[in-house]
């Protein structure tokens, strides 16, 4: 019987490949554990200590600590993570669709390399922006800086932005030389070096008698379940049949062929989620810092916690908002019909000059049950909180973005080995030889 793990190694090029994505991985962590010049490591721990101990819910520092994976707490030269890049790509995609002069750049002969240096400029005035903003806040606790806070100031910029800047070409280099989604990787591996903690920080509370062992069982149970939600949701999607006619290219007649449109469920990904947290986390963050000044300020800071009801709300209603927004843009039914008539396609029992409204009434109907359960894992962490009194750090693994993140970065990862397998003639990491497809809606 095939021995999949045996297969992989034995493969030299998907070996080597495995072997350097590890690598890169490794440089990353140990990358996260070297704190910036001229910072005090003892004074950071026992502040964020005092703060994780005093903190009801996510703060803005235990988010960023998480997906950095503990590099922000530690004031790592990695401690913006890789996602100042991703914002700024996020950023440069939407300006793509709204500002047609650079649609033209992009779709022009190296328009896109183009594209993606001014995404690299775009990354490096966001990382300076901010490293201002951590740099102001390590000058807010007592005894971090240990250096003329001058030059510290120069020192904290240029190493976090020179961190993310590294982290995006290791990232590039997994794409070219490893296995997987480099960027995705990254992010990864920062979520999955929280689990130990989050799990010894569990089996405290369990000694303690803080935790009732069976709300922790029903817990983690509660986890399996999500994640075989969000399998099946990443994996689903409904496929819209295309009928394409005869075609004649020189001598040859090419028959009528059958395809179909595949539309997931949750086209935008993990991005509604993004958006979201950023435009609820920024007054969260100015109020933390006038909320001392101003009553009313303190008032709002109260009723919009991470773990309340207004929040959560609010989280919610924007979920689905980005969910359509950014599906319309990503995915334009005008552009998909005019690509269909000119392949010579038609959709069965669609007029052509219906094709657009019919495409359009189709995604809005799948966009608002894959939104409403995007909003349902990203809210899953303030719910066991409240509910159960959960550590926070292992509240957060079992949902919100970093499930999300964790689950289609493990199936992306499994397609491509997948692939190397059955391009050298391997039975695959599934007893079928192929990881199976998605499921039709």
């Amino acid at each position: 019987m095939a021995n999949p793990l045996a297969d992989m190694l034995h493969i030299r090029d998907l070996r080597d490949r495995i072997f350097y994505t590890l690598f890169i991985l490794l440089i990353f962590r140990l990358g996260a554990a070297i704190p910036i010049p001229g910072i005090n490591p003892s004074a950071l721990r026992s502040y964020f200590l005092q703060q994780e101990s005093l903190a009801q819910g996510m703060s803005i520092t235990s988010y960023l600590d998480f997906f950095a994976g503990g590099a922000f707490s530690r004031y790592s030269i990695f401690m913006l993570g890789i996602m100042p890049y991703i914002s700024t790509s996020i950023i440069m995609q939407l300006l793509i669709v709204v500002f047609p002069s650079l649609k033209r750049i992009s779709q022009e002969d190296g328009g896109r390399k183009r594209i993606q240096r001014y995404t690299r400029y775009g990354t490096v005035i966001v990382c300076l922006l901010q490293s201002i903003a951590v740099t102001a806040y390590a000058d807010r606790i007592p005894n971090a800086i240990a250096i003329n806070r001058g030059l510290y100031t120069m020192i904290s910029m240029l190493s976090v932005t020179s961190g993310t800047m590294l982290l995006m070409w290791m990232g590039e280099q997994i794409n070219q030389r490893g296995i997987g989604n480099g960027i995705s990787l990254i992010i990864f591996s920062g979520i999955v070096a929280r689990i130990p903690g989050g799990v010894w920080q569990l089996m405290r509370e369990i000694q303690r008698g803080d935790l009732n062992p069976v709300f922790a069982i029903v817990v983690i149970g509660l986890f399996v379940v999500v994640v075989a939600l969000v399998v099946y949701e990443q994996r689903g999607q409904r496929k819209i049949n295309v009928h394409y006619a005869k075609r004649i290219v020189g001598r040859k007649v090419y028959g009528a062929q059958s395809s179909y449109i595949p539309f997931k469920i949750n086209p935008s990904g993990v991005i509604p989620v993004i958006f979201a947290s950023a435009l609820l986390t920024f007054p969260l963050q100015l109020f933390q810092g006038l909320g001392a000044k101003y009553r009313w300020i303190q008032t709002l800071s109260v009723l919009l916690r991470p773990n309340g009801f207004l929040y959560l709300f609010l989280y919610t209603l924007f979920i689905v908002f980005f969910a359509y927004f950014y599906t319309q843009v990503a995915m334009n039914p005008m552009e998909i019909s005019k690509n269909i008539r000119e392949n010579g396609g038609s959709i069965p029992g669609v007029r052509s000059e219906h094709m657009e409204q019919h495409l359009t009434r189709i995604i809005n109907r799948i966009i608002l049950p894959g939104s409403l359960f995007l909003a349902f894992i990203a809210i899953i962490p303030s719910l066991v909180q409240r509910m159960f009194n959960f550590p926070s750090t292992l509240a957060y693994l079992m949902g919100g973005t970093s499930l999300l993140i964790l689950v289609g970065v493990d199936l992306d990862l499994m397609s491509q080995v997948e692939a190397h397998l059955r391009m050298h003639h391997h039975a695959g990491l599934t007893k079928k030889g192929q990881i199976k497809g998605r499921r039709s809606i």
